[in-house]
């Protein structure tokens, strides 16, 4: 079962103006409650990928047919539009091409592509690299080339601020905005001061998206005052599981001193709770109907 209320593409919501608050999401049931709570995009991220299900670091150990598995099995249960982490494209521009089609065919609203190199690093980790500009730049013309919907956009992210500087990750965004990317991500921007540099350069030319990471490089805004700033996507992709790390560890260690769930009653759903937001009561009344023939 779909919720079919969300079906304005991505693309129309950025033309309408204001910016786009996407939470991140890790699975089916996490979209689901997302959705519900009435977002209008959410986004996937290789380290929520990672993170979930692995168990481990975002330090490039997924691949693109464990990604685009997970995004494809949010896109049956969700019609919210959902922006998906292609990390490196997962190699050069050929398997750049093959991570454009194969989240496309998951349903990929928008595919993010960055300019790191090997091993790549979550994007607020430090020691990273990057490869060269223009190596970048043909990995962008392959995806956009791969895509074959004309409302799946191609972001295009640069991580060059923390070892190149502001000014070279300015000039490489141009290059790639040059490519014809639908949206720029220049990644770990340090001050606000530094957002409101990028924020004026692009203004009115290609929507920009900014990345709120808890402890992260760049300072915690909220999506109004990064739309007012001048930024049209906003995520905060890792947050839901950051908290629900700190509300796990709580369970966890709850019921192993008490041996019962008691004591976190008042803050779970009930069996009844969890069914309603899940849908199975609609699930078996259908499935009813077609017990009828």
């Amino acid at each position: 079962m779909r919720l079919e209320d969300t079906t304005r593409t991505l693309k129309a919501r950025l033309q309408a103006g204001g910016a786009v608050l996407a939470p991140g999401v890790y699975d089916p049931f996490s979209a689901l409650v997302a959705t519900q709570s009435g977002f209008e995009a959410l986004y996937l991220s290789g380290a929520a990928v990672a993170y979930t299900s692995h168990g481990r670091s975002d330090v490039g150990l997924t691949t693109a047919t464990e990604t685009a598995d997970v995004l494809g099995r949010i896109t049956d249960r969700v019609d919210t539009p959902v922006i998906v982490d292609g990390d490196t494209g997962y190699g050069n521009a050929l398997n750049t091409q093959r991570t454009v089609r194969l989240f496309e065919r998951a349903g990929a609203s928008a595919i993010q592509l960055e300019d790191q190199g090997f091993p790549k690093r979550c994007g607020h980790l430090d020691d990273k690299a990057v490869i060269p500009q223009a190596e970048m730049c043909g990995k962008l013309k392959a995806a956009l080339d791969a895509r074959t919907r004309e409302d799946t956009l191609i972001i295009a992210r640069t991580d060059a601020v923390a070892i190149e500087g502001l000014d070279a990750a300015l000039a490489r965004a141009e290059a790639y905005l040059a490519c014809g990317v639908d949206v720029l991500f220049i990644e770990a921007l340090r001050s606000p001061q530094d957002m409101q540099c990028a924020c004026r350069q692009f203004e009115g030319r290609v929507p920009l998206l900014a990345n709120m990471v808890e402890g992260g490089k760049t300072p915690l805004q909220s999506a109004g005052e990064l739309g007012e700033m001048g930024f049209r996507i906003v995520i905060f992709p890792g947050g839901v599981v950051r908290f629900l790390g700190a509300q796990m560890k709580r369970y966890f260690d709850s019921l192993h001193a008490s041996g019962s769930t008691n004591a976190m009653r008042a803050e779970m759903l009930d069996f009844d709770g969890l069914n309603a937001v899940i849908g199975t009561p609609e699930l078996l009344a259908r499935g009813k109907r077609y017990q009828q023939g």
